[in-house]
């Protein structure tokens, strides 16, 4: 377990076996989406109060629960880098921050859109939309206090401070409709109880949420791949893989000319 753990700390181990996954990613992704939206879109049954603008919900649910996820993700990847001086669980936490901002963004926007038929407005200061907006400027401060410095390690450890810092503002989303008198309802799915939807709505659901989370790995990958690359360009391996990889086409080019 610990020989796994350690070798997160090496760019060149993770760029290679993120390589072998994307495409199991990827393929995963677009199935889970084209399952989920089908269901969800053409087969799911219409609310008796809210009709088809229930069906929103397959957008903004996945959204708001990743939008949470990854922040939790950024945090805990930001600790480890500052505990264990791991640098890709820094890159990763770096590479976490405009992905859950999308998601932060996606989640508020289709709230509104569904909050004006169903509370008649698009915003109110209601404590789980004052809590997740709260969140996109964690998000935002994140990238903006990263950006701020040119010494990467000085970035990634005053990043992973906020980032840190930032995770009290997660249980307050997810309990703010209890603790607090709002227009949101109660959670629909709970890990101890049975969730209080009906099936044909909550199967295409939970679809969506897992082709949500296999949308942000694909994507994470893909930045933290790209991350890697930036910061290891001085690197060997870097270099030999470049060199490897300009002479293979140059010598598929030579060949195709005779």
């Amino acid at each position: 377990m610990w020989t796994w753990f350690y070798q997160l700390a090496s760019p060149k181990w993770f760029y290679e076996i993120s390589r072998k996954l994307l495409p199991w990613f990827t393929g995963t992704t677009l199935i889970l989406f084209l399952a989920g939206l089908t269901l969800g879109l053409l087969f799911s049954p219409a609310d008796y109060q809210q009709g088809n603008t229930v069906r929103i919900m397959y957008i903004h649910v996945p959204a708001a629960y990743l939008s949470m996820m990854v922040y939790v993700i950024m945090a805990v990847a930001g600790a480890i880098g500052l505990v264990w001086k791991i640098k890709v669980a820094h890159i990763v936490s770096v590479s976490c921050a405009p992905v859950g901002a999308m998601f932060t963004a996606l989640a508020l926007l289709t709230g509104a859109i569904w909050g004006k038929p169903t509370w008649g407005t698009y915003w109110v200061w209601d404590a789980r939309l004052t809590s997740e907006l709260i969140l996109l400027f964690l998000y935002l401060g994140f990238m903006a206090l990263h950006s701020a410095f040119d010494d990467k390690k000085s970035a990634d450890k005053a990043s992973a401070v906020l980032a840190i810092v930032g995770v009290v503002n997660i249980p307050i989303i997810h309990f703010s409709v209890e603790w607090w008198n709002t227009l949101h309802q109660g959670a629909s799915l709970s890990k101890f109880e049975k969730p209080s939807i009906e099936a044909a709505m909550l199967y295409p659901l939970l679809i969506m949420i897992f082709a949500f989370k296999f949308y942000f790995f694909t994507v994470l990958m893909h930045r933290v791949r790209t991350e890697i690359l930036l910061r290891e360009k001085q690197a060997k391996w870097v270099k030999a893989m470049i060199t490897g990889e300009t002479a293979y086409s140059a010598s598929e080019n030579t060949t195709e000319a005779k």
